[in-house]
């Protein structure tokens, strides 16, 4: 059996194109009206195609990439190919994508963290602060947790809206995480008052970290 072109994968996302989907996801401010669920059918037919996936990626296409991240081999990107690839992403899903399903795999994800965490980028700062969230969570031995404490204390009101979401992620689990440091970050979401009235759905965790962190270690301790 051929292995699929670029044309060919591109005339069939076309194809399920839908304008309901691309409404809603276009208030998210990702430019694509495919299915989700369909395009990860699409993936796990494929499967693994690291060729074919920097050809979609290429293409510069919102549902080719977020195609590309799944069929794609994250070890095999070099760390200069994911710092190009963090500064060519605008779209939040494929911004997420590549943080979560492709960066934290590479061994490069440490590096690329601490540079990403200074770049005057917000939303290449975002990346480092997701990375940095991820570590908070599963490997926080040699993290300054006061320090990041600080910086998002200082910084986070004032943040464009996906930095400030990152950082207030971060600064939502080391609450969680860290018992040690719950007064303080408790303390500073309740100061800053970021994302206090954000929309939230019943029965869903509220992301203004006070509500957020409490709602968590509530689950854990219950």
């Amino acid at each position: 059996m051929t292995e699929p072109t670029v044309a060919e994968v591109m005339a069939e996302l076309a194809g399920l194109e839908d304008p309901k989907a691309r409404a809603v996801n276009e208030k998210h401010g990702d430019d694509h009206g495919v299915n989700l669920g369909k395009l990860r059918a699409i993936a796990q037919r494929l499967r693994t195609q690291h060729e074919l996936a920097q050809q979609l990626w290429a293409t510069d296409d919102t549902a080719a990439r977020l195609l590309a991240l799944l069929v794609c081999r994250p070890k095999a990107f070099t760390r200069d190919e994911l710092d190009v690839m963090i500064r060519e992403t605008r779209a939040p899903k494929v911004h997420d994508w590549l943080v979560n399903y492709v960066v934290k795999k590479n061994r490069h994800t440490e590096e690329l963290r601490l540079a990403w965490l200074a770049d005057p980028d917000p939303v290449v700062a975002g990346a480092g602060w997701a990375l940095t969230t991820d570590r908070v969570a599963k490997k926080p031995e040699g993290l300054d947790l006061p320090g990041l404490l600080d910086t998002i204390e200082a910084e986070m009101k004032d943040a464009p809206d996906r930095l400030q979401w990152a950082m207030n992620h971060c600064l939502a689990q080391i609450g969680i995480e860290h018992a040690e440091y719950r007064a303080r970050a408790l303390a500073i979401g309740e100061r800053l008052g970021v994302l206090k009235d954000y929309p939230t759905p019943p029965n869903c965790t509220s992301p203004y970290a006070p509500a957020w962190i409490t709602e968590l270690v509530r689950r854990r301790e219950g």
